[in-house]
């Protein structure tokens, strides 16, 4: 397993902003045609209605196709896609002789947080606690 220094992580965003960015903008198009299905399958009565049902699920089985090709080039380079929807990432890392992660989420400007292995985005920490807050 490939362990990122908090350089190396920051270095690579550029290229994972636009896979989560994409990872993102698909994750709200599935959900959306999701929720469609749903509808159309609860009406799907008339063949019209049946063809616009089956239309829909091959959308959704598209778009997790995409997904999980873009979930893949992440974890090609060692990241772990972990919040679809929020477009949330962990770098494998290591500080002070234990393994953690580096957390990053789509929208912030680099990567400021970790929390243990064991835990989850609720228990991130600031990298550098004086810049924050």
């Amino acid at each position: 397993m490939q362990l990122f220094t908090v350089e190396q992580a920051n270095r690579t965003l550029p290229l994972v902003v636009k896979i989560v960015e994409d990872v993102v903008r698909q994750h709200r198009r599935w959900r959306d045609a999701i929720l469609e299905l749903d509808l159309a399958a609860s009406a799907a009565t008339t063949d019209e209605n049946r063809a616009r049902t089956e239309s829909l699920e091959q959308e959704v089985l598209a778009l997790a196709r995409e997904i999980d090709g873009y979930q893949r080039e992440l974890e090609e380079l060692g990241i772990q896609l972990k919040d679809r929807r929020l477009g949330l990432v962990d770098f494998p890392s290591e500080m002070a002789g234990r393994r953690v992660l580096l957390c990053w989420r789509l929208g912030e400007p680099e990567v400021q947080f970790w929390h243990e292995a064991d835990a989850g985005y609720a228990a991130r920490q600031p990298l550098f606690p004086a810049l924050v807050g």
